[in-house]
């Protein structure tokens, strides 16, 4: 599966960082996303979801509101058949439009999905 990460982060304390091991981990193709990074331990880090060119079944969320709005149509133009909104990254207006758009929206933590088979 492509799992998309918005929000990618190299830092070993944030969720990002342990979603990017734990799906790889689980053998998913993992796509980063981050302004601010190159590349992760040798992974490609694209800036802006519009770099992506795979297509991607899940986009896990680890930014905020304020980040993800202007973002919406970033969002919208990737197609991903999902997209989890982990804790801290909730966002009702992007998530009424994508839900509009026939992409199934998900309030969870990517890695409890993962350890629970859920995923």
């Amino acid at each position: 599966m492509n799992v998309a990460i918005l929000g990618a982060s190299h830092k070993p304390s944030r969720f990002a960082y342990k979603a990017f091991h734990m799906l790889k981990e689980y053998k998913h193709s993992v796509y980063l996303v981050s302004p601010s990074l190159k590349e992760l331990e040798g992974h490609p880090v694209v800036s802006r979801l519009t770099e992506i060119v795979a297509p991607i079944d899940t986009l896990t969320m680890y930014v905020g509101a304020a980040i993800s709005t202007p973002l919406l149509n970033d969002i919208l133009a990737l197609k991903p058949r999902r997209v989890i909104f982990n804790p801290g990254s909730e966002n009702p207006e992007i998530e009424k439009l994508l839900q509009a758009a026939g992409v199934q929206v998900q309030h969870a933590c990517t890695l409890v999905l993962l350890r629970s088979d859920e995923f």
